[in-house]
């Protein structure tokens, strides 16, 4: 009963405060932003560029001091940049994938250079940010030191979606176009449910919660998450149909054919350094989707690395940081004095 009692108290108490690293925003454009995380002692030339996904927040990559993703790589000696993509509102509904590459992207990416100093830069894409970096590096012609990729989906010839799902998408049964025509802005709840949907039996974390209401620190990591599962964003829908008509439905990163500002989209054009994260126990993106693209990318010093982690545990345990930089040390440029 004590245990219950606590489970009721978490669940029905006030959402916990998430303590940003040190940042400040250095710039903006509509509802998207910017912002620099300085390196608490900086040991690398070329700073982290971050592009997280348009279907969720990216306050999952600096959810808590102790596991931060971004508090790890400025505590390593790397300044970050994270581009906070917002959320988009009914008034923003014709922003495609086009507009987010070379209007937001593409800019904000120029931003960070000058900000830094920086001849060149490292890209970081997590999930579906790391599908975007992919396609900007693809076609821009800034100076990409680097590209990491973690979770990210490449091939979509498979999925965790229901099988009649994909079948009904790909013979035109279920359309994207209609749902987006409607709405304009895909609302928040809709994008909640979608994910839900794609793991129906949601009960194995209040099992977990019911078995370590104890454990303070389970519990603040537990809410922590929850509130970040929970706390979907927006979707403008002229992105959202290119997401499902061209990557997921039409598989243009594999198959070719994708244009993204009148430029073609070609993953051989990618010949920076490169590095593919993938999760050993993701249910969200699986492996056979991001394997791929290292038939696909163009670079020669390229590596693959399968964790142990799942799709959002990688970000919460603090295992990301540690694996980002064993790899990326070497190819940022070490400052003379700088302390190893």
């Amino acid at each position: 009963m004590n245990r219950w009692k606590e489970v009721y108290k978490i669940i029905s108490g006030p959402e916990p405060t998430i303590d940003h690293s040190p940042r400040q925003m250095v710039w903006r454009k509509n509802k998207s932003v910017l912002w620099h995380y300085p390196a608490a002692e900086k040991k690398y030339k070329i700073p982290l560029f971050f592009v997280y996904s348009l279907f969720n927040k990216p306050y999952i990559l600096d959810i808590s001091p102790e596991t931060s993703v971004i508090g790890g790589l400025t505590n390593r000696g790397y300044d970050v940049y994270l581009l906070d993509w917002g959320q988009p509102g009914y008034e923003d509904n014709d922003i495609g994938l086009d507009t987010y590459v070379t209007e937001y992207l593409e800019r904000a990416v120029k931003r960070a250079l000058r900000h830094s100093g920086a001849e060149e830069i490292s890209m970081v894409g997590y999930c579906l940010g790391g599908t975007i970096a992919s396609i900007f590096t693809s076609i821009t012609e800034l100076p990409i030191k680097n590209l990491i990729v973690a979770t990210v989906p490449i091939d979509f010839s498979t999925s965790v979606a229901p099988g009649k799902w994909t079948e009904g998408m790909k013979d035109g049964m279920v359309n994207i176009d209609r749902l987006a025509d409607v709405y304009g802005t895909i609302p928040a709840e809709y994008i909640f449910m979608m994910f839900r949907s794609l793991a129906p039996f949601y009960i194995s974390p209040y099992v977990s919660l019911l078995t370590r209401a104890h454990d303070s620190r389970f519990v603040d990591k537990w809410r922590r998450m929850n509130m970040w599962l929970n706390d979907a964003t927006p979707f403008a829908g002229e992105a959202f149909k290119q997401f499902f008509n061209e990557l997921s439905k039409e598989n243009k990163l594999v198959n070719g054919g994708l244009v993204v500002a009148g430029r073609n989209v070609d993953l051989k054009n990618i010949t920076c350094s490169f590095y593919a994260i993938s999760s050993a126990n993701d249910n969200l993106v699986l492996e056979p989707q991001s394997l791929p693209v290292m038939d696909l990318v163009g670079s020669e010093d390229k590596t693959y690395q399968v964790v142990q982690a799942g799709h959002v545990s990688l970000a919460l345990t603090g295992l990301f940081a540690p694996i980002v930089d064993e790899w990326l040390s070497s190819r940022s440029e070490k400052l003379e004095g700088a302390m190893a």
